[in-house]
């Protein structure tokens, strides 16, 4: 049996991990590594780490005061020198991308690009980077252009792809849906933790877990939950806003929220994971209001943890989330410039409040959805199950 040298480029690896694609990256190398036929070895960008087979790169001190775009090359130019001996190259998202396809020219190797998202689908950005945006769009579209292939984390992600960026032959665009760890995220029953963090497991409560960006709809469902009766508790774990505009929008409606209604909880930094299962686990429902998403890890951990979940019928989610059996999907009518923006904003918002009414009042469907959840988590979005689909790209392009 031959041994492939796959070398895994991200900007997000532990211990900094702040979004679903570094999940992804994490769980997908633990997975890798368990096998025998895989040297898995890490290049991520950050302060050094102590994990064997992984390299760590700063920034380069040269580029200091540049655009954060201009920056993540620097970075992506010291990797793709460091990649040399690796039989290939997978790289996740468009920070890692570049990396990825200069390693793939200079080295002579394949390269594979994991689509979590897609720039173009993402204009709202361009509040974050400025003229970076620009940046990182061509370095996604030239990257993805020239990948020997392209590993779509859903069906509706591939179509994206597509979409997208024409250019690229269908027959290198493949499906490979993102997992979860189902060991880590089991329910964890720890009420007196769950008190410490300022929820009340005795009242029903739902819960939100992303960053305040645009793509996650957080002002939009901190406004349908204004329809929830009083005795239902919003627990929100965001932080890390993508700009001092959608950080000052969401603290005014939290704010507007807190002084109508007790039992608004939101807890800004970053949770432990046992914290955030021991609130997953105590909670009535799960909601993921996102107006993009190619998948949704959030879902597949709340499910894990027998949460019934609540979101939005976009991107990848109705791939994850059963409706009527494992939670309650939310129609949406989005607008075709990439925005994902809603056409009929009060029409979402007083759909999902109403899918939300609809579970907290029922607590006992509420609790056999999380049950059917937890089932279709675990045998459907194993991560060695997911590995060897990876594997089996990695071989059909060398």
């Amino acid at each position: 049996m031959s041994v492939v040298r796959v070398d895994v480029v991200s900007k997000e690896y532990p211990p900094s991990v702040y979004g679903g694609a570094g999940v992804h990256v994490t769980e997908l190398v633990r997975a890798l590594r368990a096998r025998a036929d895989v040297d898995a070895r890490v290049h991520a960008f950050g302060r050094p780490r102590s994990e064997a087979g992984t390299s760590s790169y700063a920034d380069l001190v040269e580029l200091a005061g540049a655009n954060a775009a201009l920056q993540t090359l620097g970075v992506d130019l010291a990797i793709a020198d460091a990649v040399g001996g690796a039989d290939l190259v997978h790289s996740h998202t468009w920070y890692a991308n570049m990396a990825g396809h200069v390693a793939s020219l200079l080295h002579r190797i394949p390269h594979v690009v994991s689509a979590h998202s897609l720039e173009p689908l993402r204009p709202w950005k361009a509040e974050q980077l400025g003229g970076g945006y620009a940046v990182s769009s061509w370095v996604e579209r030239t990257s993805y252009e020239a990948a020997a292939a392209v590993v779509a984390v859903s069906a509706a992600m591939r179509d994206d792809v597509l979409a997208c960026y024409p250019a690229i032959d269908p027959a290198r665009v493949h499906v490979v849906h993102n997992g979860i760890d189902t060991e880590q995220w089991s329910p964890l029953l720890a009420p007196d933790r769950v008190r410490e963090l300022g929820v009340d497991p005795d009242r029903p409560s739902v819960v939100f877990v992303g960053r305040i960006t645009r793509q996650k709809g957080l002002p939009l469902f901190l406004r349908a939950v204004a329809q929830l009766p009083p005795d239902v508790q919003i627990v929100l774990c965001a932080g890390a806003p993508d700009t001092p505009e959608i950080a000052a929008e969401v603290e005014v409606l939290v704010t507007d929220l807190a002084a109508e209604r007790s039992g608004v909880v939101w807890i800004r930094e970053m949770l432990p994971r046992p914290d955030v299962v021991a609130l997953l686990t105590a909670a009535t429902a799960f909601a993921c209001p996102s107006i993009y998403e190619p998948l949704g890890i959030v879902n597949l951990e709340a499910m894990a943890c027998e949460t019934a979940v609540v979101a939005t019928a976009t991107g990848g989610i109705p791939e994850v989330v059963v409706s009527g059996e494992t939670g309650l999907l939310v129609p949406i009518e989005q607008a075709s410039d990439g925005t994902g923006t809603p056409l009929d904003p009060e029409a979402y918002v007083r759909d999902f409040a109403a899918a939300l009414n609809e579970v907290v009042a029922d607590p006992a469907r509420a609790a056999a959805m999380g049950v059917a959840g937890r089932q279709r988590a675990v045998e459907s979005f194993g991560w060695p199950a997911i590995a060897e689909s990876t594997v089996e790209i990695y071989r059909s392009v060398r």
